[in-house]
């Protein structure tokens, strides 16, 4: 171990997470919000708005985000806390987004995350579901997934 990474101060994850807090209090992406949960760096919450061109409008969504120890080579675990009707977002609220999972780069932020989250809700992508009969519905009967994903937004996504 090197002096650098043992004895006083942060860890570079710290660091990192810290300079990127920074920059997401000064300058949010727009519908979005996050920070810490508690003392805890590593643990974030988030917010975003339902996008208003989406059944997703008017809802409040809240999502959690683990950094991983070795942030930022490896990606932030993002998961929605709030229920939502999506074929990239489980009922256990985990997201199918390559960034989060292969196409991570350690030049992406939370902020960038969040933004791809964010259109994921205008522009979903069936052709890479993680929930199959949603994908299904969204392809094949456009009006009837909007329908219900309008419907699960009120009941579960209302502020």
């Amino acid at each position: 171990m090197t002096s650098k990474s043992k004895g006083s101060g942060l860890s570079s994850a710290a660091k990192r997470i810290q300079k990127e807090l920074a920059e997401i209090s000064l300058d949010p992406p727009s519908n979005c919000s996050a920070g810490p949960k508690g003392d805890n760096i590593y643990e974030w919450v988030s917010t975003i708005l339902g996008p208003g061109s989406s059944p997703y409008q008017g809802g409040v969504f809240f999502l959690d985000i683990q950094f991983p120890m070795d942030y930022p080579f490896k990606p932030p675990k993002v998961v929605f806390r709030t229920r939502i009707y999506h074929c990239n977002i489980n009922s256990n609220g985990q997201i199918c987004l390559d960034i989060l999972k292969d196409q991570w780069s350690p030049a992406l932020t939370v902020s960038k995350v969040l933004l791809s989250v964010c259109s994921l809700l205008t522009d979903p992508n069936p052709q890479d579901p993680l929930v199959g009969s949603i994908a299904q519905q969204y392809l094949t009967d456009r009006e009837a997934h909007d329908k219900q994903a309008a419907e699960w937004t009120r009941r579960f996504a209302q502020g």
